[in-house]
């Protein structure tokens, strides 16, 4: 591994990859004077927000004195413009007349101007939050984060609270809520809630089982809101598929969802499969069945070991398996059939090793965007940042709960007791794991520690420590070999057991 660490690729990636440039690029638009100015007269999300409004012409200034603020708003982003090589100013414009452009625009600037430029980025709110909205579920996942079940906790948020909760993210300035479970579609809250949600501005989403998603349902999805549907689905037949989720006769059902969802015309659509040894050899038909759908991703989830996860943590892959997996899903990729995404931060270290050695175009610093290997170059993953819990995502579970990442099981406030802001701005978990000389081992010291960082959950899932290495990533295969034998499991051999 040490030598892979200090091999031709990654003195590639250590000798082409100008953060300083980068640096020197992000503090051109955001220097020291649009900072201040930002502090101190964009006082808020919402302020800020609604000034970007007016400059893209879809709000009204509300004073003399924010229609002068615009100016000094439009004379950034015509630097932002000339940085990145936009001519046409309508391109911002028409970008930020959409609310949840304006939203995440708004929470980047004030995040660089309350923290400075960071690598990886710290933001001053999440720019995704999953709030798993009920534990109730009509399914028995085998591998369930959330130990959901057939029945509605006791301690649910009410419908008031949740409507409540909803203000505190759209003032705290979040950009994107995903309604996952549990099953969303079972809450009879669900549908107010998002359509409230959606009404803020957020871009919102679901994460659903697909077997709710009737002609009506993807109805009522449309009316309220929802742009991206995303459905879980683990093979490409109902054997595997049925086993995993516990529930006979689920893949008809949920392959029925997909087909409704992808008619309407109206999602983003994706379907997200978890990696295991039960369908790992089944993947690449899971990639075709994703194609023939006409679905427009395919997300490849890491398995994490908790909540009923735990039981079947025999059926995770191997660090070789799982680094061949994501070469492969690279290469799918590459034939732009599909965009195709892994919950692993590896993906993006994978994807800045097939730049650098000339086999591949483009690279995923997130599990939920791309980029091109353009002007800025692969660069802006050290700023992005792979892994992104408690740093730009948190999530929040149906009693208030808030916590670093659905499958983090650590809570570090609930909202019944602290404002979302105070617990995302105070808690020392969050604070940690923004800190990535806090990390250990390879996690602390690869040169990929900024680009990927390891997955949180995993390295808690296995070892109690959020901090400690992920075991998934071939950089830290003695950590895994040293698992395998508590667990009396045969070691790694050619990348198999």
């Amino acid at each position: 591994m040490d030598e892979k660490i200090g091999g031709d690729v990654v003195s590639s990636y250590t000798g082409k990859i100008d953060t300083t440039s980068l640096v020197s690029q992000f503090q051109r638009i955001v220097d020291n004077r649009f900072a201040k100015f930002i502090l101190k007269r964009m006082t808020t999300p919402k302020k800020f927000e609604h000034a970007l409004g007016v400059f893209a012409g879809v709000e009204e200034p509300l004073s003399v004195s924010e229609s002068l603020e615009v100016k000094t708003i439009e004379a950034a982003l015509k630097r932002a413009m000339k940085t990145f090589g936009i001519d046409d100013i309508s391109v911002i414009k028409n970008a930020l007349k959409e609310p949840f452009v304006r939203k995440g625009v708004a929470v980047t600037l004030r995040s660089v101007a309350k923290y400075g430029i960071t690598r990886p980025q710290v933001f001053e709110a999440p720019l995704l939050i999953v709030w798993n909205i009920t534990k109730q579920c009509n399914l028995k996942c085998l591998h369930c984060y959330a130990n959901a079940g057939p029945f509605k906790h006791s301690d649910e948020l009410t419908l008031e609270e949740k409507l409540n909760l909803v203000d505190q993210l759209d003032e705290a300035g979040v950009t994107m809520l995903s309604f996952s479970g549990g099953e969303p579609l079972i809450s009879p809250d669900f549908w107010k809630v998002a359509e409230y949600a959606s009404g803020k501005g957020m871009y919102t989403t679901i994460a659903t089982n697909g077997t709710l998603l009737t002609k009506n349902n993807v109805e009522r999805l449309k009316k309220i809101g929802i742009k991206y549907v995303e459905v879980s689905l683990d093979a490409p037949e109902p054997k595997t598929h049925d086993m995993f989720r516990g529930v006979e006769g689920a893949w008809e059902r949920t392959v029925e969802g997909i087909k409704n969802v992808v008619q309407s015309g109206a999602f983003d659509t994706a379907i997200a499969t978890t990696a295991t040894k039960y369908n790992l050899n089944e993947i690449p038909q899971m990639i075709d069945l994703a194609i023939s759908l006409g679905v427009k991703k395919f997300i490849v989830f890491n398995f994490v070991p908790t909540g009923r996860g735990k039981d079947i943590i025999m059926q995770d892959l191997s660090p070789k398996e799982r680094e061949d997996l994501l070469n492969y899903l690279y290469d799918r990729w590459q034939e732009k059939k599909i965009d195709i995404f892994s919950t692993s931060p590896t993906y993006s270290q994978i994807g800045i090793e097939r730049v650098l050695s000339g086999t591949g175009k483009t690279y995923s610093p997130t599990h939920f965007a791309s980029a091109d290997y353009g002007s800025t170059g692969i660069g802006l993953a050290e700023f992005i940042g792979g892994c992104g819990a408690g740093r730009l995502y948190a999530s929040i579970e149906d009693n208030g709960d808030v916590g670093p990442c659905v499958f983090l099981p650590i809570k570090v406030g609930n909202i019944r007791e602290k404002s979302f802001k105070d617990i995302w701005e105070n808690s020392k978990v969050l604070q940690e794991l923004r800190n990535r000389d806090l990390y250990q081992e390879n996690c602390k010291s690869c040169v990929f520690r900024n680009p990927c960082g390891g997955c949180r959950a995993r390295a808690y899932g296995y070892f109690g420590d959020y901090l400690a290495p992920d075991p998934g990533c071939t950089y830290n295969d003695k950590f895994y070999d040293n698992i395998l034998k508590e667990l009396n499991l045969s070691p790694i051999v050619g990348g198999k057991r």
